[in-house]
């Protein structure tokens, strides 16, 4: 019993330097996407870890060697990813369609309904 007790500070220590990684602001190169945690991504552009946030129910996951990251449920004035840039989605409560611009997550329009299809969004007023 003394032998397992004596190994977790061991295991402690070879799991420090893991700690406190890659975050927002830190310098990168080229351009790809890490999981910085289970609700945010990290997009590197312009040299910069940028965040952006997943707060769809998926998260960010990262899986066959690509990052996905669930945007189903973000917010308007939410960062978005430079992939993202002039696409839209629905508000997750369906009243809304918010756009990427600029690497911002900004409401366009309200509805009575939101719908996504494929890559259409079908707003109805």
């Amino acid at each position: 019993m003394n032998r397992l007790l004596a190994l977790f500070p061991l295991v402690g220590l070879l799991l420090l330097p893991g700690c406190g990684g890659t975050g927002a602001g830190d310098s990168c190169e080229g351009s790809g996407y890490i999981c910085s945690s289970e609700k945010q991504a990290l997009e590197c552009r312009q040299s910069q870890w940028r965040a952006l946030p997943c707060r769809g129910a998926l998260g960010c996951q990262e899986a066959n060697g690509s990052i996905k990251c669930d945007i189903s449920a973000n917010v308007a004035g939410d960062t978005c990813a430079l992939s993202a840039e002039g696409r839209g989605l629905c508000r997750a409560d369906g009243k809304a369609v918010l756009e990427c611009r600029m690497g911002v997550l900004v409401e366009t329009e309200t509805c009575v309904s939101c719908a996504e299809s494929g890559t259409q969004i079908v707003c109805q007023k």
